[in-house]
């Protein structure tokens, strides 16, 4: 009986090597992004001269919301691989944040990171405001606080789940 249960045990903990599935997936999607950052930044280059200072401000960032979605990926990326399949071998040139962020963590850098999409969406639409209805204004910017308290929420809970943690190495 023993041995059906190891052997059930090493196939339930070989399953996770699946998600590496998903991470190469994203990393494809995020080379796919890349070509779309490439093509609004030839776009942004080729028309600056033309833009007057709302618009400049608009397009850069949407370049800036580009770089955060980006980044958001390679941290699900690098820090998912590291948490639920396997570590990454020691080496020089290892990432220092590499083995540090948890699932709790994890959690709020990618809420941190929504937020400043958001953030940076919201900042957009206020600077060309007469495009949308004051309801699509205030709609948009609820949206945006129930980000924020969803992120706030989560720092909350994953701060409280330390200092369980650390209350309990002080026993």
């Amino acid at each position: 009986m023993k041995r059906l249960e190891l052997a059930i045990e090493s196939i339930i903990l070989a399953t996770r090597w699946l998600l590496v599935a998903f991470y190469l997936g994203l990393g494809g999607a995020l080379a796919i992004y890349a070509v779309s950052f490439g093509k609004k930044l030839l776009e942004f280059i080729s028309t600056v001269m033309m833009l007057d200072e709302t618009d400049t401000i608009l397009k850069m960032l949407g370049l800036i919301d580009a770089a955060l979605v980006a980044s958001l990926v390679v941290m699900v990326i690098v820090s998912g691989y590291e948490n639920f399949v396997s570590r990454f071998d020691e080496n020089d040139g290892k990432v220092h944040w590499l083995g540090t962020i948890d699932v709790g963590s994890l959690k709020v850098k990618v809420a941190s990171t929504i937020v400043a999409i958001s953030s940076i969406h919201l900042l957009q639409v206020f600077l060309n405001s007469v495009s949308y209805t004051t309801d699509q204004l205030m709609w948009l910017t609820v949206i945006h606080l129930a980000f924020v308290l969803s992120a706030l929420m989560l720092a909350y809970i994953d701060r409280l789940m330390g200092l369980g943690k650390s209350n309990k190495a002080d026993e």
